[in-house]
């Protein structure tokens, strides 16, 4: 999601195919054998294999709103704790039944210790944005895993003590950007025309 939202800011057209991970097209994985999404192929044939490389190509190409003006070393120690120890429990919490090893329960609370962190960062800017008074890179890198967090128990995160997080979720989720990446697409099969996006 965070990768469909970088290339969508940047308006760079893209063909898209949507893969069933359960049924993945041969020709993704000669492409990469890591065999999970998103894989991105570059008009130079660089291929990029990762979500926050395809925001950084995207945005370095194109980046109308400025989303890399911000303070560089706080927007990276909040995005590598989220794809690192936030995303470890998120999984977790998210696919319990998978990691029996604990509770649901104990895998959120320990989830949490990141949401403070949230909370406290979008507290100094009214819950607009986490590193100022607009929407940077760090939010949109972010963004998808508060909401499938926001998502496993939407009564306990309704009822939680994060207003601000609350607030940012719920404006990231209503904006044009993100109902722009959100639209369906059927499985992609060779014999398709091709799809593009942005639309």
């Amino acid at each position: 999601m965070r990768a469909r939202m970088a290339i969508y800011q940047a308006n760079i057209k893209c063909e898209l195919r949507e893969v069933v991970l359960k049924d993945k097209p041969e020709s993704m994985l000669l492409l990469s054998e890591k065999g999970t999404v998103p894989v991105l192929l570059a008009p130079d044939k660089e291929i990029i294999e990762q979500s926050i490389d395809v925001m950084r190509w995207a945005l370095n190409i194109n980046d109308p709103d400025d989303w890399f003006i911000e303070d560089e070393s706080q927007s990276q120690y909040l995005i590598d704790y989220n794809d690192n120890e936030f995303k470890h429990f998120l999984d977790r919490y998210k696919y319990h039944v998978a990691y029996p090893e604990h509770t649901q329960d104990y895998y959120r609370d320990n989830a949490e210790g990141f949401l403070k962190i949230i909370e406290k960062q979008l507290s100094n800017n009214e819950g607009i944005a986490l590193l100022g008074n607009k929407t940077s890179f760090a939010d949109i890198a972010i963004f998808p895993f508060i909401r499938q967090f926001s998502k496993v128990d939407l009564d306990w995160f309704q009822a939680s003590p994060y207003e601000y997080l609350k607030k940012w979720t719920l404006n990231i989720e209503q904006s044009k950007l993100f109902k722009g990446c959100m639209k369906k697409h059927e499985q992609w099969l060779p014999e398709h025309s091709p799809i593009y996006f942005p639309a």
